[in-house]
This record gives structure tokens, sequence and C-alpha cells, in this order.
């Protein structure tokens, strides 16, 4: 039998050269877009990783390319410069794009077995993010509360899971949908192996 998936790791099975590659042009983009939010705000290395609660270190490698982001780090950062978390991942953008399962790059949980993929970032002038999330059976990945005004809309795709927001809990099955203020705590929660939801972010 194969080992439990740990926290913080992909939640598809191996990566693959192309999946690789598609979460180095990720690192990248993700690398650039920091720098560029930490030099809008004029802030240090210091004073940007002391906002955000993470480590200087741990910043530099992001900035740098070299770091390993957690869904978390990437939230809090974005907490930090006021701006979407799409803005982040800085996707590249195309007339007419596609999206392929098979070569999403992944933002892996640190804390549970929960990976988020950008799917549509949202538009100039507005505040609408698209995710996948991918998640099996483990600790619930809690989210501390957005900004003011955020409503997030969950359908989910396959399995069975539960969420939590501010103390009232729902269980869905693939195929409904639900939405909840994304301005109070809450939590995500795979309740069988092959979980799969579509998140709209609106704040």
């Amino acid at each position: 039998m194969d080992a439990p998936e740990q926290p913080g790791t992909p939640v598809r099975g191996t990566e693959r050269p192309a999946d690789a590659s598609a979460a180095e042009e990720q690192k990248q983009r993700m690398a650039a877009a920091l720098q560029r939010e930490r030099a809008r705000l004029g802030l240090s290395l210091s004073e940007a990783a002391k906002r955000a609660g993470v480590s200087k270190s741990t910043l530099s490698q992001l900035e740098s390319g070299t770091g390993n982001p957690s869904v978390e780090t990437m939230w809090a950062l974005a907490a930090a410069y006021d701006v979407q978390l799409s803005q982040l991942l800085d996707p590249p953008r195309t007339r007419m794009s596609v999206v392929r399962f098979a070569d999403l790059p992944q933002l892996p949980s640190s804390t549970s077995h929960y990976a988020a993929a950008l799917l549509s970032a949202s538009p100039p002038g507005a505040r609408r993010d698209v995710y996948l999330i991918t998640a099996e059976p483990g600790p619930p990945r809690a989210s501390a509360p957005h900004p003011a005004g955020t409503v997030e809309h969950v359908i989910l795709a396959a399995g069975r899971a539960r969420l939590v927001c501010d103390g009232d809990a729902e269980t869905m099955d693939a195929g409904d949908y639900l939405s909840y203020p994304g301005d109070t705590p809450h939590s995500f929660e795979a309740l069988t192996a092959g979980t799969m939801a579509v998140y709209v972010i609106d704040s």
C-alpha cells in the first residue's frame, strides 16, 4: 500500500516532466509578481515579510523563484499587499485560452491534503477569480477571513466535502452548489478520495 501523501505536496501523484515545467514557469511568474507588488508599496524585504507574517528567508526564496510556495503563504502575501491572489500567480493572458487539467500547476497547502490551481483570473476592473480545488481526506484546510465583502461560491465536481463557515457546517455531494461569506473564518474538508471543487471568489 502506498504511503499517504503529506500535507504540502501535490495531491495528484508523481509530477511528470510537463508538470514540472509548468510549475517552474509558475514559480518564475510568481517571483516577478511578488517583486513588482513589493516595489509598488515601497517595502523592504524585511518589512514585507513582517507584514505578511512570513520569514524573510521564505520571501527572499519566493522572489528569486527558488522557494516552494504554499497556498497559505501566498494568501498571506496577497493580503499584505492588498491584492487578489491571482495577481501574484500572474497567469499569462491570451485571447482564447484552454486549461488542461493534466497541465495545471498546483499551489499545495502546507497543512492539509489540499491544492488550488488558478483557472481564470479576474479581468481588469473586476475582482473575481476561479480556482480548481483538489483535496483528499485528512486535516481540514482552514482559511482566515478574506477582505470585507468577499463571497465564495463552491460547486463540488467530484467526491464529498464538509465546509464550515463561522461555525455553520454543510456537507456537499457532487453537483451541489454552496455560497458563503469569505470574510469570516472558513474551512474545507474532503470526506472521500478524489474530491474536486470549483471555487469562484468575488471580492
